[in-house]
């Protein structure tokens, strides 16, 4: 049986980053984090695969989806889907502060002036005010989709919270098997060539199909909206590939 963690984040890391996607995640929601645990997921085109594994440990699990009120229909509806499917017990759609929209954005054009701001407002300030009272919350994001993200740890401290990322290593033909062996939903936009999906005037189709999120504020040199640029932990660059150089480097 896993002992409770300790406070110190690097005791945690240590402990727990070798851990497979399964055992992980079990570790982390029924003993690390027993009722302080939420999985953030998007409802877009991977989306599936963690919501999948989370259900089979517990379908009870919190999951917050950030209802930006920018999101494609077709989102919207997966979000349902899946919900159904899995039969997930807590998902809470979280909207913006309707005041902060009135102040800042009132028409919902903000995105066309400033994405960087419109991802504070609909996504980075809704996500701090829904993860208060967790200690921990579960990512789908994965190394293969370059950037920032390449040399992501299994698991990470931001400062305030840990951040679980059960399928970091999993590659792009691992995630296509899983959807074909489980036979799970695809988000109907994968179809359309869709590989990342955010919210609809700031995502298209890929630019470069070896780049997964070069659909995802195409031309702005943006890469992420927010919710995921507070510093790695000092563990962290202790997991990074020999000889890789530190993200932003």
């Amino acid at each position: 049986m896993v002992q409770q963690i300790e406070v110190a984040p690097e005791s945690l890391v240590k402990r727990y980053q070798d851990l497979p996607d399964r055992d992980l995640l079990r570790v982390a929601i029924g003993e690390a984090f027993p009722g302080r645990i939420a999985v953030v997921s998007s409802f877009g085109a991977e989306s599936a695969i963690v919501l999948s594994l989370v259900a089979q440990i517990d379908p009870s699990v919190p999951v917050i989806f950030l209802d930006t009120g920018k999101h494609f229909p077709e989102t919207l509806d997966y979000r349902d889907q899946l919900i159904d499917r899995f039969g997930l017990t807590d998902v809470r759609s979280i909207e913006p502060a309707a005041a902060d929209l009135a102040a800042e954005d009132p028409d919902g054009t903000l995105w066309q002036r400033n994405t960087v701001r419109c991802c504070e407002l609909r996504k980075v300030a809704p996500l701090a005010r829904a993860l208060e009272g967790f200690d921990a919350w579960v990512t789908g994001r994965k190394r293969f989709h370059g950037a920032l993200r390449s040399y992501l740890p299994r698991i990470e401290f931001d400062g305030e919270r840990y951040k679980v990322n059960p399928i970091v290593d999993w590659s792009a033909e691992k995630i296509e098997a899983a959807f074909d062996d489980l036979n799970l939903p695809r988000h109907p936009l994968t179809d359309d060539g869709f590989l990342s999906i955010g919210c609809a005037p700031c995502t298209q189709a890929p630019l470069d199909d070896n780049a997964v999120r070069s659909g995802r504020w195409a031309g702005s040199g943006k890469t992420e909206c927010g919710i995921h640029n507070r510093p790695a932990p000092p563990a962290a660059s202790a997991m990074r590939r020999p000889g890789a150089p530190l993200p932003g480097c």
